[in-house]
């Protein structure tokens, strides 16, 4: 099991390797896809933002269906953002927690926005 720490910006990025080794083209193409999310999360907030990022095989033996897994817990200030994702392939299984992980961005956003309107009733 192997970890990294890396700082994207402002946003702190940890990965871990399970039942792999990590590569740097492996830590690149996370830290460039996890590090993307960044531009959703509110400036004020950044530096308060870290990403765990989990990648690896869910066990030794399994050699066919979806061996790899990616797991990112995205942690903002109080809040925590969560996706898993088990897939053939594990730079798809990246990408789909990213996208995962930016819908609940642009959810949270999008809360926050309405939160603020006011009803202009006369």
């Amino acid at each position: 099991m192997s970890q990294i720490m890396l700082q994207s910006g402002y946003m702190k990025i940890i990965i871990r390797g399970a039942n792999i080794d990590l590569t740097p083209s492996i830590k690149a193409f996370v830290e460039e896809k996890v590090g993307s999310v960044e531009k959703f999360i509110n400036p004020s907030d950044i530096e308060l933002a870290e990403a765990r990022v989990e990648v690896g095989k869910s066990s030794q033996h399994h050699k066919t269906g979806p061996v790899f897994y990616a797991e990112i817990n995205l942690k903002i200030g109080s809040k925590l953002l969560r996706a898993v994702v088990e897939h053939e392939d594990l730079h798809t299984a990246v990408d789909f927690a990213r996208n995962e992980v930016e819908a609940q961005l642009k959810k949270e956003k999008q809360k926050t926005i309405d939160s603020h309107r006011v009803s202009k009733r006369v």
